[in-house]
C-alpha cells in the first residue's frame, strides 16, 4: 500500500528525516537547509508522492471549494455567469461544486409558487455544505426576490441574477439600461416611442419601465398611455401588442421590447403588416440573445453583463469568505449592442 500512496512517513524514512522536516517543505513553513531540501524534494518525486488535500484542509478548515446552485443551467443567463464564476476561481485556486436545480424543467415560469422548489434549493444547499464548501453563490433564472429561500447555516452567500433583501445580490442596472435604450431612440432622432413590457409582477419589467419614464420625462417625449403595453415575456406577446402599436392611427416610430423573445414577435407582425424595420419604425430588444445578430434585421439589443456578474459574484463571496468587502459592490453596467433595427424616423430623415 505505501508503494502506491506514499505517506509522509515513507518519504521521511526514503529521505532519513523526520516527519516534521518533509512537512515544512511541503508546506513551506520554515527554512529547510538547501541539501536537505533536495534530498526531500528527490524523494517525494522518486516515490510520486501526491499531498492529502482533503486532510490539508480539514487541517486549515478551509477546502477552497464553493458551492454554485443554478436554477438551471439550460436558461440563456446562465452559462456566461458560471464562466465568470470559473474565471474568478482559476485566477484565486478556487474550486467549484455546481449543483442544477432544473427548475425551467420542473416548474416552468411559476416563479410565484415558491414552496414548490424550495426543497430543492434546501436539499442542494445541505449537499454542498455535507462536502464542506466555504460558501455558497446562486444564480437565479429569473430576476426576482429570494429573501428567505435558503438557510446556508452560517457560511457565506452571494445571489446573482436574482434580488434578495438580508445578504448580497450581484445584479446589472434594470432601469439604466432601459434609460439608455431610450436616450438612443432620442439620438436618432425618435420622439413616439413604445415600450412592451414583461410580466408586471416582475422586477425587472418594473425597473425598466421606470427607466422609460425617466427618458420621457428628461427628453419631454410625448407621454401616451396607449403607448405602453403589457406583455409576458413571450414571442406572442411581442407579436399581438406589436399590431395593436403598428395600427394606431398615429402609431410609434420606434419600439422598445423589453426582451429579444419579444422583440421577434415584433418583426413577425411588422413583416405581416409590411412595416419596414428600420424604415418605418425602430427596434431595440434586450438581453442579447445570440439568435438576435441572425435575424433580418439583426436586433439592435441592450447586452447583459453576465460574465461580469458570475466574476463579480466569486470575488465578492471570496472577499467575504476572507473577513473583507462588506459593502455591496456596484452594479454591472448593461451596454448598448448596435446593429441594423434602428435608423432615424422618416419625417426626421426629410428634414435633414
Amino acid at each position: 500500500m505505501s508503494k502506491s500512496h506514499p505517506s509522509i512517513k515513507d518519504i521521511a524514512a526514503k529521505a532519513n528525516v523526520s516527519t516534521a522536516t518533509v512537512s515544512y517543505v511541503l508546506n513551506g513553513t520554515r527554512n529547510v537547509r538547501p541539501k536537505t531540501r533536495e534530498r526531500v524534494l528527490a524523494a517525494i518525486a522518486e516515490m510520486n508522492y501526491k499531498p492529502n488535500n482533503i486532510a490539508k484542509s480539514l487541517k486549515r478548515r478551509r477546502t477552497d471549494t464553493i458551492g454554485v446552485i443554478a436554477e438551471d443551467v439550460t436558461v440563456f443567463n446562465t452559462p456566461e455567469i458560471i464562466d465568470g464564476i470559473n474565471d474568478y476561481g482559476d485566477r484565486h485556486d478556487l474550486y467549484i461544486l455546481l449543483t442544477n436545480l432544473r427548475l425551467d424543467k420542473r416548474i416552468g415560469r411559476n416563479f410565484s409558487q415558491v414552496d414548490s422548489y424550495r426543497g430543492y434549493a434546501e436539499n442542494a444547499v445541505s449537499e454542498l455544505l455535507s462536502k464542506q464548501v466555504d460558501g455558497i453563490i446562486y444564480i437565479g433564472v429569473h430576476p426576482r426576490d429570494l429573501t428567505g429561500l435558503i438557510d446556508p447555516e452560517g457560511k457565506p452567500i452571494v445571489y446573482t441574477y436574482a434580488y434578495t433583501q438580508e445578504d448580497i445580490s450581484i445584479q446589472y442596472d434594470d432601469e439604466q439600461a432601459s434609460y439608455e435604450a431610450m436616450s438612443h431612440f432620442v439620438q436618432q432622432g425618435h420622439q413616439r416611442i413604445a415600450v412592451i413590457s414583461g410580466l408586471m409582477d416582475s422586477t425587472p419589467s418594473r425597473l425598466r419601465l421606470n427607466g422609460y419614464y425617466r427618458a420621457v420625462t428628461e427628453f419631454e417625449l410625448p407621454f401616451d398611455p396607449s403607448l405602453i403595453k403589457m406583455g409576458d415575456w413571450e414571442k406572442a406577446s411581442g407579436y399581438r401588442l406589436a399590431k395593436e402599436l403598428l395600427v394606431m392611427e398615429t402609431p410609434p416610430t420606434a419600439i422598445l421590447a423589453m426582451n429579444d423573445v419579444m422583440a421577434v414577435g415584433v418583426l413577425e407582425a411588422a413583416k405581416e403588416l409590411g412595416v419596414d424595420i428600420p424604415g418605418d419604425v425602430s427596434l431595440i430588444g434586450f438581453d442579447n440573445r445570440e439568435f438576435s445578430n441572425y435575424l433580418t434585421p439583426k436586433i439592435t439589443t441592450m447586452d447583459l453583463p453576465l460574465h461580469e456578474m458570475g466574476y463579480l459574484a466569486m470575488q465578492t463571496l471570496h472577499e467575504r469568505m476572507q473577513g473583507k468587502g462588506s459593502e455591496r459592490p456596484p452594479m454591472p453596467v448593461c451596454r448598448l449592442t448596435e446593429r441594423e433595427s434602428v435608423a432615424p424616423p422618416r419625417q426626421h430623415k426629410e428634414m435633414g
